[in-house]
Formats: C-alpha cells, sequence, structure tokens
C-alpha cells in the first residue's frame, strides 16, 4: 500500500528507472540484466517501456517496480546497481514516486494557463507541491489568492536582470521544476543555466514563421488553415529546447481574430498541463536535444 497525501489520495510507493544504453549491449542482455536485478531483490517489475533510436544505436527505457519488498535501501541504490550500470554502460536517473515535487510558476498578464495548472492540481490531475507564483503583472494575484499559493510582485520588472536575480533569491534551488506559464520575457543564459532540464516553456507553433508581436493577428492576415502550440524545455537558445508536447487545431475562412485567440489558448493550455504532468510523472527521458515520453 502507498502513503497517503495531504489532500488524502493514495501515492504510490514505486521507484521509476529512466535509462539508456548503447543497442549493441541491449541486445546482450542489459534490460533483461536490469530486471533480474531487482526481481532478485524482491522489486516487483510494474511497467517496463522501451523505444529504439536506431539513428543513434540506443535503447531508451522507463522501469517502475514496486518498493514494498524491495530489500536495498534506496540510499545505497547507486552503489549496488554500479557493476550492471558499468557492465551495459548505463545512463540512468532514479526517482521515487512518492516524493512530492515542488514547482514555482512564471506568469505574465495572459493567466490562461496559469488558472488551468492551478484548477489540475486542485483536483489531483497534476500532483505537486506549488510553492510560489511569480509575475512581472499583478492580474494573477486573485487566481493566486483563490488557490492559496503564494504570489510575488517583481519589484523592478523592466529590469531583466534585476528581476532574475530577484527570482532566483526567491527560489533558490528550492524547487524541482519552474513552469512558464505564458512568462513573456526572454530569461538569461545565466539564469536558465541554474535550472536546466527543470523549465517546461509554452509557446504557439508559429514560430519561425510569426515572430514578434500578435502573432494570431499575423496568422489570420496570412489565412493560416492550422494553428498550435509546442512545450518545450527552456535552454539558453530561444525556443529551441527538447520539445515535449504539440498539438494543432484546424481553422478556416470563417474564424475571425477572436476565434482564433479562443483555440489558441485551449491549446497553449492542454499541451502545457500534458507536459508539467508528464515530467512531475517521470515519464520523460531527455537525449541527445530530445525526448522520448512514455505517456
Amino acid at each position: 500500500m502507498g502513503s497517503v497525501g495531504y489532500d488524502g489520495r493514495e501515492m504510490k510507493n514505486t521507484a521509476v528507472l529512466l535509462l539508456s544504453t548503447p543497442m549493441g549491449l541491449a541486445r546482450k542482455g542489459a534490460v533483461a540484466g536490469i530486471v533480474q536485478f531487482l526481481i532478485s531483490h524482491n522489486g516487483s517489475v510494474l511497467h517496463s517501456d522501451d523505444h529504439l533510436d536506431s539513428g543513434r544505436d540506443l535503447l531508451l527505457t522507463r522501469l517502475e517496480w514496486d518498493l514494498d519488498e524491495f530489500d536495498i535501501p534506496i540510499a545505497d541504490f547507486d552503489r549496488r546497481f554500479e557493476s550492471l550500470a558499468e557492465q551495459f554502460q548505463i545512463n540512468y536517473h532514479l526517482v521515487l514516486t512518492n516524493y512530492r515535487p515542488k514547482i514555482a510558476i512564471l506568469v505574465s498578464a495572459y493567466d490562461h494557463c496559469l488558472a488551468d495548472l492551478l484548477y489540475r492540481h486542485s483536483t489531483g490531475e497534476i500532483v505537486c507541491d506549488i510553492v510560489m507564483i511569480i509575475s512581472n503583472h499583478p492580474t494573477a494575484k486573485p487566481l493566486a489568492d483563490f488557490y492559496h499559493v503564494p504570489f510575488h510582485l517583481l519589484t523592478n520588472p523592466k529590469d531583466k536582470h534585476e528581476s532574475e536575480r530577484e527570482m532566483l533569491g526567491l527560489l533558490k534551488q528550492d524547487v524541482d521544476l519552474i513552469v512558464l506559464a505564458r512568462y513573456m520575457q526572454i530569461l538569461g543564459p545565466d539564469f536558465v543555466a541554474q535550472y536546466l532540464l527543470r523549465m517546461i516553456n509554452i509557446h504557439h507553433s508559429f514560430l519561425p514563421a510569426f515572430i514578434g508581436a500578435k502573432p494570431y493577428h499575423q496568422a489570420f492576415e496570412r489565412g493560416v488553415k492550422l494553428i498550435g502550440a509546442t512545450s518545450h524545455y527552456v535552454t539558453a537558445t530561444l525556443d529551441e529546447g527538447p520539445i515535449i508536447e504539440q498539438d494543432v487545431v484546424r481553422v478556416s475562412h470563417r474564424d475571425n481574430i477572436e476565434d482564433m485567440l479562443r483555440k489558441g489558448r485551449d491549446l497553449e493550455k492542454v499541451v502545457l498541463s500534458r507536459a508539467v504532468r508528464w515530467h512531475l510523472e517521470n515519464r520523460i527521458l531527455v537525449y541527445q536535444n530530445k525526448t522520448v515520453v512514455f505517456a
């Protein structure tokens, strides 16, 4: 049985191993060796998902197992697993599913993605602790107050460097994930480096065709037939981080600007929430600026 979280929902007592290994070694029994290792220590394997990237000659795997009778203390896992990892050149990341990640949300004037995340969090769809909402606009404060989440308005939002120093002082390394829920500022490389692969962003999928202000208006003027949204990890290169999720919706000549904005907002909300949920559920394996999502 799992433990019970503060919201009354039972939390699983399992561990997840996200790993990659060269395909040549995988064929020699890497996954079988890992599974046998877990079983030999009373670990009951619940899920095993594999993906072969033939172009990079890698096997990518997600393994989840029950910890109720697992006889290796998690603190000793790396030491006990070391010889197997060396034998098969396994790169891995181990996480516990009963840990509630701490996340912070950055937002500007548009709060539709924030509202969606807060609602999904309140219903238990997104399992985490939202420790703070930070904004360069006061617009989101009523939402934060309604959901009882601490809200911080940046002191001098026109000064990007000062704002980033302020955010670093607030967050330090105490958060597991930062979500950019339509935070309309370009973050500097020094800030991004502090939270590499721990920041998720959302943007419309018109880039690079419609850059700058009012992309939906630009798209409307060009008569586009599809609009979309992309969620990705933030890297120092703007909007070029590993992509987690994308979706599109069709538009027609009958759609006006307001229709396109509404459809775009709907897409942004659902694409961002999927990406955040998959990250929190440890379903994303990042490698060579790509992702495998074991969803």
